[in-house]
């Protein structure tokens, strides 16, 4: 939605896409849209592919952060594209409607699952878990 409105959007007569400032908030949005899929398309490969027994141990951990870094994108990517679509990210209809829906309801993806504070320390102790275990890693 964001790259959409800024090609139609001109401000100073030029498109907001074509400014540096705007690509690069879109370059940042990007960056961790990817990021996080390519997490995600990761730990559903380990789980189709890994053992039941396996998957118990090893991906409790990784999946806690996942979630934590899939909110912490939803949300960073809500506020950038808020900043992209100015006062119209505030209106519940119109152009900004998308942007204002997820902007509002963004923390509330989060908190069913556990805070992020909760899951990144889920993750960590699952993965200093593992490393100590399955590797002898001395933590």
């Amino acid at each position: 939605e964001a790259i959409k409105y800024g090609s139609k959007r001109k401000t100073f007569g030029v498109k907001l896409v074509n400014h540096p400032v705007l690509r690069n908030k879109l370059a940042h949005m990007a960056r961790q849209i990817e990021a996080t899929h390519a997490w995600t398309e990761n730990v559903i490969y380990q789980t189709i592919n890994m053992p039941e027994d396996l998957q118990m141990i090893k991906l409790g951990g990784p999946i806690a952060l996942l979630k934590a870094q899939a909110t912490q994108t939803l949300e960073y990517c809500a506020r950038e594209a808020s900043q992209i679509f100015g006062g119209l990210a505030y209106t519940r209809g119109g152009q900004g409607e998308k942007v204002e829906r997820i902007y509002r309801e963004v923390r509330a993806y989060a908190i069913p699952g556990g805070s992020e504070e909760i899951m990144l320390d889920l993750g960590m102790r699952q993965s200093i878990k593992v490393a100590q275990t399955m590797y002898g890693a001395k933590l």
